[in-house]
């Protein structure tokens, strides 16, 4: 008998990319007779923790068969801004691919594909949603194509699916989009933006000029439109912007 789903994994923070990245997921699922979206959400010692309810939220909005959130510890050994208190999170930093800031988690990703993996292997998933972007991004190397490419080759190698000719796929329709780009792909599929967070320093409000906040507020202002979320301060092209939105 023809199977009539597919289960797939996604990666989710609860941030911009990931939430539009879980609306895409659960649409192209939809093409099918069941809706089989499992979703995956890190807490790893991360300062930005108001996330994680966001990703819950956003987890029951596009319907997904099982939400699992996988708690581990990156502070014991640090490397990051957003896993040590007493390093300061850059703020109003000129945004550029060039100077990668201390805001990047050491093998982060690498971490996240490895837990996705198994997951996926463990539930015959056929296909991972990650929302890695080299556009619009902090430099980070391991969002970067190269990177994705190198792990695709390791399922083959290091997975009995992958051994024996099911390769599980690594799916990243957000990598070649501007933020701009994610935010209208988003408005599209109907994305929830006042149910996500993107601030690395967490709070009430967002503090508007992390290098978070500064990517996510450019894609709204160049999309032309507005951000639900409140902020503290807005970065100045956005003020210039916010008149028009």
């Amino acid at each position: 008998m023809k199977q009539t789903f597919k289960n797939v994994v996604v990666l989710l923070s609860g941030g911009l990319d990931s939430s539009t990245l879980a609306y895409l997921a659960a649409k192209e699922s939809k093409s099918y007779l069941q809706n089989r979206v499992f979703i995956l959400t890190f807490d790893y010692g991360q300062r930005h923790k108001k996330e994680l309810e966001c990703a819950k939220k956003i987890s029951r909005e596009v319907g997904a068969v099982e939400h699992q959130v996988v708690k581990f510890d990156l502070t014991l050994w640090g490397g990051s801004s957003l896993t040590e208190k007493d390093k300061k999170v850059p703020q109003k930093r000129k945004l550029t691919d060039k100077s990668i800031p201390n805001t990047y988690v050491p093998a982060r990703n690498t971490i996240f594909l490895s837990f996705a993996l198994a997951y996926a292997e463990a539930i015959n998933a056929e296909e991972i949603y990650i929302g890695v972007n080299s556009v619009d991004y902090s430099g980070y190397v391991d969002c970067r194509r190269p990177f994705i490419n190198k792990f695709q080759e390791l399922i083959k190698l290091a997975t009995v699916a992958g051994v024996k000719g099911r390769v599980i796929k690594i799916k990243t329709p957000l990598m070649n989009l501007s933020k701009a780009g994610i935010v209208k792909l988003g408005k599209k599929l109907g994305v929830n933006w006042s149910l996500t967070w993107s601030c690395y320093l967490g709070g009430k409000k967002a503090c508007g000029l992390c290098d978070s906040c500064q990517l996510r507020l450019k894609g709204f202002a160049l999309a032309g439109i507005k951000d639900p979320l409140k902020y503290k301060e807005f970065p100045p092209f956005y003020k210039i912007n916010l008149k028009k939105l």
